[in-house]
């Protein structure tokens, strides 16, 4: 018998979002960045103006060193940032293309050298690695991760077992039970069992409040990056005992930008199953797993868009087998309880 499962419709994936940058930020961030201001023999600047700025969404924010000579700047938007410092009798120095991923606190150290304001120096000087604020132990998947690895299915949660301390998830667990169409919705990270993890997107909790798990997985298109920490995270998360996977989502520029995509897989290509008695032939495939995503500014450096679709038909032929006695099978039973069952 050959059993034809034909969903009455597609699953869908739809992801909007708006970003303000005039007011408070629409999606809530803990990205920072942090640093000292010393002069060229060591000695802490004071009242020095910090400026970072990312071209790309207009965000601009301002601070001032302390009496110490440290400063911080805290959240800002996932992106390339460009840092400007500022001090009377000093030449202002300038760092570019200053990375800032999600969860993490980026230590930026600057040495003036005395001059004036005519003068600048540009540093090239990338952002360090090690996270000298925090002793939480997790790692990043950025945009490129995200974006150009394989993923059978399109299921971001996929890349999750790519980190440290991340395995695959069985097949029979609680919360990692995988559904045509949408992925399996947990991980299991750091020992910890599934049903831990703390899912956030933008800050906010996703988690399914029956099973504990997430809730629906965005589409890759919509994910900017996101971060698992394993262990010994800062005391701002919290509901759950285990892991936290923090999710930023993809925001709108100054440059209009998206795409359009389908992956398309059949039966042409594929073998018959080795279970398969009765046809020669693989049973009915198709699947068209399709969508796009466009983002791009409303107002210029003060309000953006951002909107991604996916959408999947999935239409899939099960042979279910069964076996017949022959009259010469039956013949051969003796016992009298399997008598009356056939």
């Amino acid at each position: 018998m050959r059993l034809i499962l034909r969903p009455s419709g597609a699953i869908l994936f739809a992801f909007i979002t708006l970003f303000l940058c005039s007011g408070p930020a629409g999606a809530q961030s803990n990205t920072s960045i942090q640093g000292e201001v010393t002069d060229q023999n060591g000695g802490v600047v004071s009242a020095a103006e910090i400026r970072v700025r990312s071209d790309a969404i207009g965000v601009e924010r301002r601070s001032t060193t302390d009496s110490g000579g440290r400063y911080l700047i805290a959240g800002l938007p996932v992106g390339d940032y460009r840092i400007e410092v500022r001090a009377n009798g000093f030449a202002p120095q300038i760092s570019e293309n200053i990375r800032v991923e999600i969860g993490r606190t980026i230590t930026m150290n600057f040495q003036l050298q005395v001059g004036n304001v005519s003068q600048t120096v540009n540093v090239s000087q990338g952002a360090e690695m090690i996270e000298h604020s925090t002793t939480s132990v997790g790692q990043v998947m950025d945009q490129r991760f995200v974006k150009d690895l394989p993923l059978n299915g399109r299921y971001f949660l996929d890349l999750g077992t790519l980190t440290s301390g991340s395995v695959t998830p069985p097949q029979n667990g609680f919360g990692t039970v995988p559904v045509r169409g949408a992925g399996s919705f947990a991980i299991n990270t750091a020992g910890n069992r599934e049903e831990t993890v703390n899912y956030l997107v933008n800050g906010i909790t996703m988690n399914n409040l029956w099973f504990n798990s997430i809730a629906f997985q965005p589409s890759v298109s919509s994910v900017q990056e996101f971060k698992i920490d394993n262990s010994t995270f800062s005391a701002e998360y919290g509901e759950n005992a285990g892991a936290v996977v923090n999710i930023a989502s993809r925001s709108g520029t100054n440059q209009f930008h998206g795409e359009v995509f389908e992956y398309f897989r059949n039966d042409a290509l594929d073998a018959r199953n080795f279970f398969d008695f009765n046809s020669n032939e693989p049973p009915p495939f198709k699947r068209n797993l399709f969508g796009g995503s466009l983002g791009g500014p409303i107002t210029r450096n003060n309000t953006f868009f951002f909107v991604s679709y996916e959408g999947l038909r999935h239409r899939q032929g099960l042979n279910l087998n069964s076996l017949v006695l022959s009259d010469t099978e039956r013949g051969s039973v003796t016992d009298p309880v399997i008598l009356k069952l056939i």
